[in-house]
């Protein structure tokens, strides 16, 4: 898979680099080819009619038939070379766009895996502010000039992801500006170990990038402080809790440094830049927890975006045929559904699991009854991480049996303990390599129960019982993010695998859950299918909140009650959902969203194919076209 990549970023700067006259070379062999077959047809059967005069009249008929039939082929045969030659010059477009990405956005290119600019931290002041929007306004006027009806469907959505991608940029510098009122989006901690931990290059050099880029932290930190104006109570309180995380990271830095062969000169100034940029990271939390304490008397921002904004957001964050008012609604009838299944489930349980217990005619308590008595079916607490560890080959050998999906067992998974400077957003998630390394590897983060109380311990613990744990599992693992990441990094667009959408990547995750049960995991056991049908009311829950949230103005005691008692969440996993709706926005719809849309193009697949339609065939060809938008892979499916 190395290769491939590597020979794809090889073929596009050749193509970069290749004379005019190569693509136009082409263009004109072609011609000329269809000119000689024309021209043998009309020889031919000038022949013939000198032969028999008498069929004169039929022959030159035939002759002109021939000739129409000679120039239509002649048409697609130039239709196709002149659609390879704009697509070429298309690529050519997109590697000078990709490369000048880099250099100006070197964050970017880190987590794509692109290491040649790691040494530059961005600073973003007011200077880097007018670059970025001139980049943008640069490249948003070469791509809109590009004639997309001469694209081959392919390179045409490629187009249509850079322009979104542009869109989106504008979009967050000069109408949303999270970087007024969002504190948090100011950490360096990510981009610093994945060059300490990546072994792109032999790790002095990679240490002497980080000396480099360390040395920037402190100018870094002084622009964060100059952008904040008025920012949110949650975002900031975000900031000063992950701050301690990025401390810990630096002087991880420093010690390896310490520890490796660089020049006691090159030592001496990384514990010098190391300690400047603790300062600098200090400094930004005094910063910070003074306008906390001031934001009691002065006020402070919501951290709810309102409609209007939200719907910006989510357009071009989701990328999906509907609008969030339209997937907020979709939601609500899907929630129906689901609850008239448990329902129905509960009630073939309830014997089994209830005894006699008399059944309440409230169907939340009924349903709440019942998965409260199973959630009591969980792992140890000492367990936790060992048991999702043992999880990760049971999975991969039932895809393999069971023909879902080709895995490659070469890929590199590692679970471990979620980074302090990634903490307070989600207890799950998965740490990719981007599509430039595809061979790094994958980090499965879990937050460990070590730190929790008792009673939150268990708490948890019941949430992440027997049966979704494994749930968790197929949707973090396999087949969801980890399977379906490894598939874009193999995709022959590399657009589409950096422009990875949210949507997709998450409603892939989600439709992994289903496609498992569907063929059988868990036995068909009603008790696995009620977990699952809670874990996926979870999906569709997390756009009711977040849209109800954001847009219409939920409080804290309404987003609990719809998360335990509605959607029979434990209270320590609402607490913390709550938390992540406030300092998240859009994300938590990206579940339902891509879900309902894969599983919609999959029907509408089985209909057109009938029994032609393979489901894994299905599934990797849904995961060939990248990260790419749901409703772009519909049209490249069905085009």
């Amino acid at each position: 898979m190395i290769k491939t990549k590597f020979a794809l970023a090889a073929l596009m700067a050749a193509l970069a680099a290749a004379p005019a006259g190569a693509t136009t070379h082409h263009h004109k062999k072609s011609s000329a080819k269809a000119s000689t077959t024309s021209s043998k047809s009309k020889s031919t059967k000038s022949g013939k009619s000198a032969t028999k005069a008498s069929k004169g009249k039929a022959t030159a008929k035939t002759s002109g038939k021939t000739k129409v039939v000679a120039a239509a082929a002649a048409v697609p045969a130039l239709k196709v070379a002149s659609e390879r030659w704009q697509d070429r010059q298309f690529d050519n477009l997109s590697n000078q766009f990709l490369n000048a990405l880099w250099r100006i956005d070197s964050e970017s290119a880190i987590y794509a895996g692109k290491y040649d600019t790691a040494a530059t931290l961005t600073v973003f002041d007011k200077a880097e502010q007018e670059k970025e929007l001139a980049f943008i306004g640069e490249w948003k006027g070469k791509f809109t000039a590009v004639n997309a009806s001469k694209l081959s469907s392919k390179q045409r959505t490629d187009l249509g992801l850079l322009i979104n991608k542009l869109d989106s940029d504008r979009f967050r510098l000069t109408t949303l500006r999270e970087w007024e009122w969002n504190p948090a989006s100011y950490n360096v901690a990510g981009p610093l170990d994945l060059i300490l931990n990546t072994e792109y290059a032999a790790q002095p050099q990679r240490l002497r990038t980080l000396l480099k880029r360390i040395a920037s932290i402190p100018a870094y930190y002084d622009a964060a402080r100059a952008n904040i104006v008025n920012p949110t109570r949650e975002h900031t309180r975000l900031a000063i809790k992950q701050a301690p995380g990025v401390q810990t990271l630096l002087t991880e830095v420093d010690k390896a440094a310490q520890a490796s062969i660089l020049t006691p000169l090159e030592k001496q100034q990384f514990t010098q830049r190391v300690n400047a940029a603790l300062n600098a990271v200090d400094g930004y939390v005094a910063f910070l927890t003074e306008m906390d304490k001031q934001m009691d008397t002065k006020g402070r921002r919501s951290f709810r975006l309102g409609k209007e904004l939200y719907e910006q957001k989510f357009a071009y964050d989701i990328q999906s045929a509907s609008t969030a008012e339209q997937t907020y609604q979709k939601a609500l009838a899907t929630r129906e559904e689901l609850l008239a299944n448990m329902d129905k489930l509960s009630d073939e349980l309830w014997d089994k699991t209830m005894g006699s217990t008399a059944k309440p005619t409230d169907r939340f308590a009924k349903i709440g009854m019942v998965i409260d008595k199973l959630s009591a079916r969980h792992v140890a607490r000492e367990d936790f991480v060992n048991e999702i560890k043992r999880q990760i080959p049971t999975l991969q050998d039932w895809v393999i049996s069971h023909n879902l999906l080709t895995l490659d067992p070469k890929k590199p998974l590692e679970v471990r303990a979620t980074p302090a400077y990634a903490a307070g957003v989600a207890g799950a998630s998965i740490d990719a390599p981007g599509p430039y390394r595809p061979q790094d590897r994958t980090f499965y983060n879990v937050t460990p129960l070590d730190g929790a109380t008792a009673e939150a311990a268990e708490s948890s613990l019941r949430e992440y019982n027997y049966w979704i744990l494994q749930i968790l599992n197929i949707h973090e693992a396999i087949p969801g993010h980890y399977a379906q990441l490894v598939y874009a990094n193999r995709s022959p667009s590399i657009v589409k695998s950096i422009f990875g959408n949210g949507a997709m990547v998450e409603g892939w995750a989600v439709y992994g859950e289903r496609m498992m049960l569907e063929s059988g995991y868990g036995d068909n056991a009603p008790e696995m299918w009620l977990m699952y049908s809670k874990w996926n009311l979870r999906s569709v829950t997390n756009t009711i909140l977040d849209y109800s949230v954001h847009v219409l103005g939920m409080t804290e005691e309404q987003a609990i009650d719809l998360l335990t008692r509605q959607a029979f969440q434990t209270r320590s996993e609402a607490v913390e959902k709550w938390h992540r709706v406030q300092v998240s926005s859009v994300q938590l719809t990206s579940y339902f969203s891509g879900y309902s849309e894969i599983m919609e193009l999959r029907e509408q697949r089985k209909q057109q194919l009938g029994a032609k339609f393979n489901l894994k065939e299905f599934h990797e060809q849904f995961l060939s076209y990248g990260s790419a938008p749901v409703r772009v892979i519909k049209g490249l499916m069905t085009q």
